[in-house]
This record gives C-alpha cells, structure tokens and sequence, in this order.
C-alpha cells in the first residue's frame, strides 16, 4: 500500500484529501504542524508528497526544494495559486506535477498513481534497516540527513547495503567494482573503505562499516 503525505494547512480540505486517498486504497498521512514539516514529511515515510503552496513557515516552494535535494520521493503541488510562473517554478525546483484547486477527486488520484507507476519503474533504491541509498545517484539517506557520496564509495557502501548483515570479502567487492583483483592495487579497497567512512560520519554513520578480520566487510546498524 503506498504512502501519500498531504501537506495543507486547511483543515477541512486536509480531511476531504485524506478521504479521497484512502477511498482508492493508499494509506493516507496528514500533515498538520508546520514547525518541523521536513521531519514529519520524513518520519512519514512517503512514496508521493501533496504539496501545497501557501503554508505557514516554510512555503511549499521551499519544502520543494528541499525534498527534491534529500530524497527520490515524488511531488505534486497542489494549490489554489494557478498563475503560469508559479506552475514554471514549481516544475523547475523539481516538483512532479501541478494541479490547481479546486481539483476534481479523480484528477487527483489519477495523477498521484501515474506519478507512483513511473517512480517505481525509475527509482533505484537499496535499503538496509534505515538507511537508504540512491543506487544512480549515490545519495545516502538517514531521517533528515544525506550525503552524497563519490562513485566508487557509492558503488562499494551499494554492495554492502545489497548482502546486509552478510559478510562480503575483499574478492567479491573488487570484482564487482573492478572485474577482479589482477591488475588492482591491494591497497586501493583498503584506501577507498577509508574514504567511505570519512563521508558517511558527515551523517553520523562512520561506525557503520564493520571490518572483519580475515573474512572482509559487512554493515552493522547502530540502533
């Protein structure tokens, strides 16, 4: 069942949105306090957020920018504010779609599920407990926080996630990054694990690659 986050200060219409989510079968999550909205959005959970414009605090404009920054989640703006340079922003700080109010249930729901099937045809993610990862960008997700990590990091921390708990040895990570150890320097892994831990303190994560002597690498989740 996906998930759709709404984001409108208008209670009634909030309620009304809710309904009409849940009728076709997604589970529904309202968003009411606008003091913390990036990490109610997150703490949610969203595979599609409906954004309004007009919000207390932090615009949906804003919200946009920052979403489309972190996370692989598609937007769809939802607003009463039906001006052509405002649909032009929107669309150029990466929302999804834009639909202007009052908008007719079925328009609303068609949209959000076109949104939700192309999304899962693109998206390349790799979870392991709560950290997630863009497997195409190399954008390392945990909560509120990300880095983006350089390619041959992303790719190793991408073989890691993909055998958690698993142990991987140094042999299956070199030949999934460099085809096999022959004409690989033995120190390379070794300096490029280094590096990947540096990058993923920036999130709190460096103790989360384990080295197992004699054995290789494997990911531990610090609860």
């Amino acid at each position: 069942m996906a998930t759709v986050v709404i984001v409108e200060d208008d209670g009634y219409l909030r309620e009304e949105l809710e309904h009409t989510f849940i009728r076709e079968g997604y589970r529904a999550v309202s968003i009411s306090s606008f003091e913390e909205p990036e990490k109610e959005i997150l703490e949610s959970e969203p595979d599609l957020v409906v954004l309004d414009v007009n919000l207390p605090g932090k615009s949906g404009f804003e919200l946009c920018k920052w979403m489309k920054l972190r996370t692989s989640v598609p937007i769809l703006i939802l607003t009463a504010r039906d001006a052509l340079s405002d649909e032009l922003y929107a669309l150029g700080l990466g929302a999804d779609d834009f639909l202007t109010k009052p908008c007719h249930p079925k328009r609303l729901t068609a949209r959000a599920e076109r949104l939700l099937q192309t999304y899962k045809k693109v998206r390349n993610l790799v979870q392991a407990g709560d950290v997630m990862m863009d497997a195409d960008t190399y954008k390392v997700i945990l909560g509120n926080r990300y880095v983006t990590l350089p390619e041959t990091e992303g790719k190793i921390l991408k073989v890691l996630m993909e055998r958690y708990p698993s142990v991987v040895s140094k042999k299956e990570i070199t030949a999934a990054l460099w085809g096999g150890e022959e004409y690989v320097d033995e120190n390379i892994l070794q300096v490029n694990m280094t590096r990947l831990r540096k990058n993923l303190d920036h999130i709190g994560l460096k103790s989360m690659v384990k080295t197992e002597r004699g054995k290789g690498y494997c990911l531990e989740m610090i609860e």
